[in-house]
């Protein structure tokens, strides 16, 4: 086993995470869940979704047979929504195509929607055991500090050069326990942001330590200013309680999912209100701002109580009218979701 590798699985041997829920069982479909959930977002996070995802669909045939507003309502809160539709259509395709299992043929397995070839490594290596690198953003930050690169990652160069060292560091045996040993370290004593170098099994060999760019590397992406957008969300809701949901077109930002009607200002808001629905009157309520990885949006929430509905848009796939219960079990955006679950407090009369 090569020097980078046995001092890893060392020092996952005393301080690696061995009780994830994902671990026990680390059979492909829970592997492969865990590793969809976790790209951009933190172990902390994922584990409840996670728990309460394979309670729901604790199969991979069960996944492809729930709904997708399903998929999405156990998705939410978790945001970029593409990945849950990926899932979903992936687990329909290996129920179509590999008898209800995910592939263990690499090329068939990258080859569905979602799985490129990082998590397609992750899920071969840690529930097969078999010999495949991974590189995703811990992996990538461990390499780029060990060996010294310069350049973003996620140039196509510098990601080739990862990926060669991915590979010869990668050892033939416990590759489970390597893949989920520098994952871990990673997201520990590797943080971005203060590393703990000290601690570190492979600080003696590490370039970016001995060289004290361990603050430069890896290299930062060219920052740019992040701009802000501004929506009206209207709360038409009945003398029931419901709330009338729209479900977004399939472009743009959460595509697909039952959301709000929105408005450009309150205008607009007005007129969309009135072609939806009877209304009465309005009535402002606390604005937010909901932050996205490529822009910022302020959202003023706008309430029509005692709405009700006009018989043209009865027939109409895209609208309906939801109690709590319903809301609840509908793929919706997370700040949309604890808007309409939240008391709706009003700011002006």
């Amino acid at each position: 086993m090569n020097p980078f590798a046995s001092a890893l699985l060392a020092w996952f041997d005393h301080h690696g995470r061995k009780d994830l829920p994902w671990q026990h069982p680390r059979d492909a479909y829970r592997v492969w869940l865990s590793e969809v959930m976790l790209q951009q977002t933190q172990v902390t996070t994922v584990i409840p979704y996670f728990l309460r995802f394979v309670e729901a669909l604790p199969t991979l045939p069960e996944l492809a047979a729930a709904d997708e507003d399903r998929v999405l309502a156990l998705w939410s809160g978790l945001g970029y929504y593409r990945r849950a539709r990926f899932l979903h259509r992936a687990a329909q395709q290996c129920v179509a195509q590999h008898g209800g299992e995910l592939p263990r043929d690499f090329d068939a397995l990258s080859a569905l929607p979602g799985i490129g070839r990082s998590t397609a490594g992750a899920i071969l290596a840690q529930a097969h055991g078999l010999r495949f690198p991974i590189l995703d953003g811990n992996v990538k930050r461990v390499l780029t500090r060990f060996h010294g690169i310069h350049g973003h990652p996620s140039q196509s160069a510098v990601e080739k050069v990862l990926w060669q060292h991915a590979e010869a560091h990668t050892p033939s045996k416990r590759v489970p326990d390597y893949t989920q040993a520098i994952m871990d370290l990673g997201a520990s004593l590797c943080a971005r942001s203060r590393p703990q170098c000290e601690a570190c099994p492979l600080a003696t060999d590490c370039v970016a330590y001995r060289d004290g760019l361990t603050a430069q590397l890896p290299t930062a992406k060219a920052s740019k200013s992040i701009p802000t957008r501004a929506t009206v969300m209207l709360i038409l809701r009945d003398t029931k309680g419901r709330v009338l949901l729209e479900r977004r077109g399939p472009q743009g930002v959460w595509s697909g999912l039952w959301s709000l009607p929105e408005a450009i200002d309150h205008d607009d808001a007005w007129r969309t209100a009135q072609r939806l629905a009877k209304i009465d009157d309005a009535h402002a309520l606390t604005p937010f701002t909901h932050v996205f990885s490529h822009y910022r949006l302020q959202v003023e929430p706008l309430l029509f109580d005692e709405a009700s509905a006009h018989r043209a848009i009865a027939d109409n796939a895209t609208l309906r009218w939801c109690d709590s219960t319903e809301i609840a079990a509908l793929g919706l955006p997370a700040p949309v979701r604890s808007l309409l679950l939240a008391p709706l407090s009003r700011t002006s009369p």
